[in-house]
């Protein structure tokens, strides 16, 4: 499916673009591309070095020749002069090779000259760029880390940077655990003054309503056995009862204590 795959490279190079544009430093950019063109700058110099070195080793063999073609030219003389005219007529097809090599490394040497002087026009070209790029570079970083700076006050003094939020958020958790707390105890301090907590100090230890309902039956139960053993001691039987039940319960209990206290004393001379 070429358009589905196509779909997927855009989109990948869209994700790759943005973390690269995340992770880019303009600084280290801006350093990176100096230190390439001083490298290409480097190159062009040891182009130039490279030209010059061929140049020189031409014109060396240049002079060779040269000095060659004097040479042959004046043995060609002495062996005319000597009545050897094949031995003359050798040294001058000897010198006139010589000659032709001659031109051809003059013209060598011409053409390398031409590119020593192209290469050296070049070079003195980019290193004006260079220099200029080099103080571009360092006003745009200067103009960078300035803005970096303000951004980093602005977001401090706003609250809208990343460490900012982070603090914002832990201060605003710190206040909302103050405030539960508070509640918390406003509301435990009302329920105290309404009488809704009991008095654990007077409770025994582990005594849960089960067990004071209990406790409270078993006293209860104490009273009825002992008001039974009073009513029989006094032989009120169901008078008695009645007048408990008639008047006043505590007023009964009492006359019946009286009646009970008046034998005795009679009985003790």
């Amino acid at each position: 499916m070429p358009g589905l795959s196509g779909r997927m490279s855009t989109v990948i190079k869209a994700k790759i673009s943005k973390l690269l544009d995340r992770a880019e430093d303009p600084a280290e950019t801006l350093e990176y591309s100096y230190q390439k063109q001083i490298e290409l700058l480097q190159n062009v110099k040891k182009g130039i070095a490279d030209v010059v070195t061929s140049k020189k080793r031409l014109q060396l063999q240049e002079q060779k020749l040269r000095d060659q073609v004097v040479k042959l030219d004046t043995q060609a003389r002495q062996a005319l002069a000597a009545g050897n005219e094949d031995l003359a007529r050798t040294a001058l097809e000897r010198k006139n090779v010589a000659q032709t090599e001659l031109q051809s490394l003059d013209a060598q040497i011409g053409q390398l000259a031409q590119q020593q002087e192209q290469l050296t026009a070049s070079e003195q070209k980019l290193r004006a760029k260079i220099e200029q790029f080099r103080s571009r570079k360092e006003v745009i970083k200067a103009q960078y880390s300035a803005a970096e700076a303000q951004v980093r006050i602005s977001e401090a003094a706003t609250g809208v940077g990343e460490e900012m939020a982070d603090v914002g958020l832990a201060m605003q958790r710190a206040l909302d655990k103050t405030e539960n707390m508070k509640a918390r105890a406003d509301a435990v301090q009302e329920l105290e003054a309404a009488g809704t907590f009991e008095d654990l100090t007077q409770l025994g230890a582990g005594e849960d309503d089960i067990d004071r309902q209990l406790k409270q039956l078993s006293s209860s139960s104490e009273v009825e056995s002992e008001l039974a053993k009073m009513k029989a001691e006094l032989g009120t039987g169901s008078g008695a009862a009645g007048e408990l039940g008639a008047g006043d319960a505590p007023a009964g209990r009492a006359a019946a204590a009286e009646q009970q206290a008046g034998p005795s004393q009679g009985q003790a001379p």
